[in-house]
């Protein structure tokens, strides 16, 4: 690829696009800023883009070599409409994909898993970020951050099990790495997470130290969690939620990964730190 070649970045208003974005043209990459609601980007060319509207596919592929590809949010079958736009993104001269996954959904599984596993028979050139659970769930209009606002209380069914939370800011970083290092992308499967798993009451503690307001982690059952979730999410969507918790309190998300500081040189932030730097 040459720097004159255009990237495609959807979400790129989201939680790692945003970040990704500025990154990319930082370092000279012409960017395509991809979202329903294109916003201007420093150095970005800002499109329009809807899953659910193909006639926006097109548009936002044309001269694209590279593609940042962030699922459709909350939908229970991500793959209905990711995989129909990877072949129109092959077609239309696409060579490296990479796509946001997480932590719990590995190639073959639910959601996006689907999508992972089909990357390989699509494209030469692809890597699969799998960031474990974001730190900015704590933060603006999250579930989590609304209770903790509302009554001080943050509502899993993960009992004690921990999470090595990850800072979105690291994602991104990785991200960059993973779409224009040469030759190949720096490994297909890049489980990111941050420098220490831990309970939900572990940082329900961290965030009573930082905010000087108590907050507390309260446990629901599976049932409970799911039948919460539902009420503001599709119901499919949200037992898949449910399901990932109850798969955080059997241990599944307890391990740290070198990939953050192996692929940037630095080492991922930890919970404390970026607590510290958040206005509570």
């Amino acid at each position: 690829m040459t720097d004159r070649e255009p990237i495609l970045v959807t979400g790129a208003t989201g939680t790692t696009g945003s970040r990704l974005v500025p990154r990319l043209t930082a370092r000279g990459f012409p960017v395509r800023a991809a979202g329903r609601r294109p916003t201007q980007q420093a150095g970005a060319r800002p499109i329009r883009f809807d899953w659910h509207d193909p006639a926006t596919h097109h548009r936002a592929l044309d001269g694209a070599a590279r593609l940042y590809l962030v699922p459709p949010v909350a939908a229970p079958d991500p793959a209905a409409v990711m995989l129909p736009f990877l072949e129109r993104a092959r077609t239309a001269g696409v060579r490296r994909v990479v796509l946001l996954s997480s932590s719990a959904l590995p190639a073959g599984g639910p959601g996006v898993g689907q999508v992972h596993a089909a990357l390989p028979d699509l494209f030469d050139e692809w890597a699969v970020l799998r960031p474990s659970w974001f730190m900015q769930n704590f933060t603006g209009s999250h579930l989590h951050a609304r209770s903790i606002r509302t009554d001080g209380t943050i509502l899993t069914a993960t009992g004690t099990g921990r999470v090595a939370f990850v800072d979105a800011d690291d994602i991104a970083a990785v991200a960059v790495h993973a779409l224009v290092d040469e030759p190949a992308p720096p490994g297909p499967d890049l489980v990111i997470t941050g420098p220490q798993a831990l309970s939900y009451d572990e940082i329900a503690a961290t965030l009573t130290a930082v905010t000087g307001r108590p907050v507390r982690h309260r446990p629901l059952t599976y049932e409970q969690q799911r039948d919460r979730l539902a009420a503001e999410i599709p119901e499919e969507f949200a037992a898949l939620l449910a399901r990932l918790d109850r798969a955080i309190a059997e241990g599944t998300e307890d391990r740290v990964t070198d990939t953050v500081e192996r692929l940037t040189g630095q080492p991922p932030r930890s919970f404390r730190a970026f607590a510290d730097q958040q206005a509570w």
